[in-house]
């Protein structure tokens, strides 16, 4: 089979051609066992005839033209012809059409009975490689843009992802008498993504429109794109970077003792937060800063030193690394800017950097970062003065340096981070590979991202779909534009927007994406301190009525639903309801509601299977007395979250809730996506494990 379509892909290389004609494109298709209406080659009227008259059916007519891709934007698509009489009309009309073209014949196929319409194609993306999109056609991918994405090769699981993620899916599951063979459909999806992955001089492919029945599936136009054949992927190493989280000495190239300066900075948080290892503060005009004794370059230094922080000017950074590189650093984390951010020059500094490192086997972190900080070996290398941190469980991931200091003044005081690493301009290390070390650390249980771009987007993609299985990753992905693309020579690229494609490549790893910087920290914090729902029953205890309807609606909006409480729960719950309370889900107490009846309350939902998780809707002004009640309660492995409207006003009292370990947020409606997220991940990971 393969000897078959190489042929057919060869011979268009051959002559200079970037795309395959119909006939071409069909013929490689059967060659993967995929169905098509198949094509007669006329070239001329009584050839024509002859082929409609041996299929026996009504026929479609195209041109095949190396010199005409889009055919029937150019009048180049005769349907549904009935008689000999059509048939030659058609011929002369289309011949004539393109009488200025070189035209290599005219299709004659069978008319293909009416189905689901379908398109399935593939693009390449700059960050991901070649990706396969499928969609319902017509309005559903000309107007609604009805279509899904993933990074090939794709799995089986992914294929029947593609397939329910669209809008359209339930015509496929069967509506009035309309359905489709979804199992052959992926095997469809699976035989294109192998098809591509063999084959990687394959740029972009069309098969559309392909006709869904409910036993099988019929291609019934085709085009494939040939471009320079993509680079092979670099085999996955195995990498080790715990030294570079757990060293056992830092230097620091231009640390200084004058405060204000960003050397002063890191140094002082280094001594400040009562680093473990060894410190060298290297600057030729001091003798000693902050009682450590200082040196004049780090070949001075007489100890092995693991890693080395950069903190001098752009121009001279590549000697200082070569210099480190001599002296048996093993890495190195360059906090400095001015490289490729500010242009040509900087990337040329840039490089110098790279080649150097290179040819000592070192690993470089940044330029333009911030470090890292590691609360578990009290290693704070941040730019900025960072106040005292607890240690915890929560991994951050940042391209921008803000998230080491500006942002953590606030959230160290409800939010624990075990690592921040910084990644700046990823001219060596890459979030991948700061990714992979951080989910090996025991120390963190959910990982954040903050991206604005990704290197290596299939590996990305491997890696992080094995870590999502047994740790959660949030990632912030910023960039989102609405740009328009400029003209392709195929449909499916035309769809494939950036941010379209990092969201398909996201879901695909089990990554859960945010939308905003409060958004990533909410489920964060939701994750770090609180197991995963293992049912969608929801519990809801509130005092305000309107916000348990909200709570209500707001968690059937994120695919959940309200718990039923067992007939003998029911009982024990009306014993202690007042006599003017009726609901039983959600549990309205008004203004009567206190610390321990809310306790007794979650006793009943812990005891029932229906229930998966809580929502406890607290009074602001009185938060205070709930904390160490619902502190001392057995939840048997379900999650609380608490829901205090105008918390920001009470911001002592959340605080201490939060050290608490239950999370407080300011709506129902945050507390219900937070929830639902956090439920469909656990079912993902069950369904993958399984």
């Amino acid at each position: 089979m393969a000897k078959q379509y190489r042929e057919i892909i060869d011979r268009a290389l051959a002559e200079g051609r970037t795309y395959l004609m119909e006939h071409e494109s069909k013929a490689v298709l059967e060659s993967l066992d995929i169905t098509t209406t198949g094509t007669g080659v006329a070239k001329s009227e009584d050839e024509a005839v002859a082929i409609f008259q041996s299929l026996a059916s009504p026929v479609a007519m195209k041109v095949l033209s190396p010199e005409v891709v889009h055919k029937s934007d150019a009048g180049g698509v005769k349907l549904d012809l009935r008689d000999a009489d059509e048939v030659r009309r058609a011929y002369r009309e289309i011949t004539q059409a393109f009488r200025d073209k070189k035209v290599a014949g005219i299709s004659v196929q069978r008319m293909a009975r009416p189905g689901v319409e379908a398109i399935v194609g593939v693009a390449n993306d700059a960050t991901f490689g070649p990706v396969l999109m499928f969609g319902l056609g017509g309005v559903f991918v000309e107007v609604l843009k009805d279509v899904s994405f993933r990074s090939i090769p794709i799995s089986r699981s992914d294929a029947r992802d593609m397939i329910e993620e669209i809008k359209g899916y339930a015509l496929l599951r069967g509506y009035r008498g309309i359905s489709a063979d979804i199992e052959a459909l992926e095997k469809l999806l699976m035989a294109i993504s192998d098809f591509v992955i063999k084959n990687p001089d394959i740029s972009e492919m069309d098969i559309n429109p392909v006709f869904l029945y409910p036993d099988g599936y019929m291609v019934v136009d085709a085009r494939i794109i040939l471009g320079e054949p993509r680079a092979a992927p670099a085999a996955a190493v195995e990498q080790d970077l715990h030294d570079l989280f757990y060293p056992r000495s830092i230097a620091v190239i231009g640390a200084s003792g004058t405060p204000g300066k960003l050397g002063w900075n890191v140094f002082t948080n280094l001594v400040s937060h009562k680093f473990k290892g060894m410190l060298y503060p290297i600057n030729p005009k001091a003798d000693e800063i902050h009682g450590c004794k200082a040196y004049p370059c780090i070949s001075a230094v007489p100890e092995p030193v693991d890693v080395a922080i950069i903190l001098v000017s752009a121009g001279i950074t590549p000697d200082v690394v070569e210099e480190c590189c001599k002296c048996g650093v093993r890495y190195i984390v360059v906090e400095s800017a001015g490289f490729a951010e500010l242009g040509e020059d900087g990337k040329k500094i840039e490089l110098l950097m790279k080649d150097i490192a290179d040819r000592y086997g070192v690993r470089l972190l940044g330029p333009n970062c911030s470090g890292i900080i590691n609360t578990h070996c009290s290693m704070v290398q941040s730019i900025g003065i960072v106040d005292a941190l607890s240690m915890g469980n929560i991994g951050l991931v940042s391209q921008a340096g803000v998230c080491a200091a500006g942002m953590l003044w606030g959230l160290r005081h409800i939010m624990d981070f075990g690592i921040i690493a910084t990644i700046g301009n990823k001219l060596d290390i890459n979030e991948t590979d700061i990714l992979e070390a951080v989910s090996k650390d025991e120390n963190i249980n959910v990982i954040c991202m903050y991206l604005e771009s990704v290197k290596g987007g299939r590996r990305f993609i491997d890696a992080a779909r094995r870590i999502t299985l047994e740790k959660p990753i949030v990632v912030l992905k910023s960039g989102r534009t609405a740009a328009g693309k400029k003209a392709v020579a195929s449909h499916t690229a035309s769809l494939a927007g950036n941010d379209q494609i990092f969201s398909a490549a996201f879901r695909q790893a089990g990554i859960i994406r945010a939308r905003d910087y409060d958004h990533m920290f909410n489920l964060a914090r939701a994750i770090s301190k609180q197991p995963l729902p293992t049912r969608e029953g929801v519990f809801i205890i509130t005092y305000a009525g309107s916000l348990g309807v909200i709570a209500a609606d707001a968690i059937t909006d994120n695919g959940m639903r309200l718990s039923e409480l067992e007939p003998h729960l029911l009982e024990r719950l009306k014993s202690l309801l007042p006599d003017y309370v009726c609901g039983m889900n959600p549990v309205d107490y008004t203004f009567s509601q206190d610390a321990e009846t809310v306790k007794r309350t979650i006793e009943i939902g812990v005891d029932s299977q229906d229930v998966g998780s809580f929502i406890v809707v607290l009074q602001a002004e009185i938060l205070d007395s709930y904390v160490d009640t619902l502190k001392k309660i057995d939840y048997k492995g379900k999650p609380i979250i608490a829901c205090v409207a105008g918390k920001e006003f009470a911001q002592a009292d959340v605080i201490k809730m939060e050290n608490a370990g239950i999370p407080v947020f300011g709506t129902p409606e945050q507390v219900a996506d937070a929830l639902g997220i956090m439920y469909r991940h656990q079912k993902r990971v069950a369904k993958e494990k399984s």
